[in-house]
C-alpha cells in the first residue's frame, strides 16, 4: 500500500506539431473546468523535454473528440485573466499539499 501511494503518476503526454511540422512532446500538467456554464475546458502544458527548474507553461482551452484533443489558443484578455488566475489558485494549492506532506 505504501509503494502505491509513493509511486509517480505517470505523466500524460501529448504532441503538437511545430511551424515545421515536426511533433514536440508536451506533458499535461493540469486540466480544469471553471464553474462558469460555458463547458469550456482548460489544459496546462510543459516541454517534455525540458528538465528546467523554472519552465514556460503553455494554456490552451480545448475539445475531446473521438479520443482526439483540440487545442484552441487563448485569445480573449478577460478569459486569459480568468486563466491564470484559475492556476494560480490550482497551483499554489498543490504546493500547499506538497509542503504538509514534508
Amino acid at each position: 500500500m505504501a509503494d502505491e501511494l509513493n509511486r509517480e503518476e505517470e505523466a500524460e503526454i501529448i504532441y503538437i506539431p511545430d511551424d515545421e511540422g515536426n511533433d514536440e512532446a508536451f506533458e499535461v500538467i493540469m486540466r480544469f473546468e471553471p464553474d462558469d456554464g460555458t463547458g469550456r475546458k482548460y489544459i496546462m502544458l510543459i516541454p517534455a523535454d525540458d528538465e528546467e527548474e523554472e519552465q514556460e507553461v503553455f494554456a490552451f482551452r480545448y475539445e475531446e473528440e473521438n479520443d482526439e484533443i483540440k487545442l484552441f489558443p487563448i485569445e480573449d484578455e478577460a478569459e486569459w485573466d480568468m486563466v491564470e488566475e484559475t492556476f494560480n489558485t490550482l497551483a499554489g494549492g498543490i504546493d500547499d499539499a506538497e509542503d504538509a506532506g514534508k
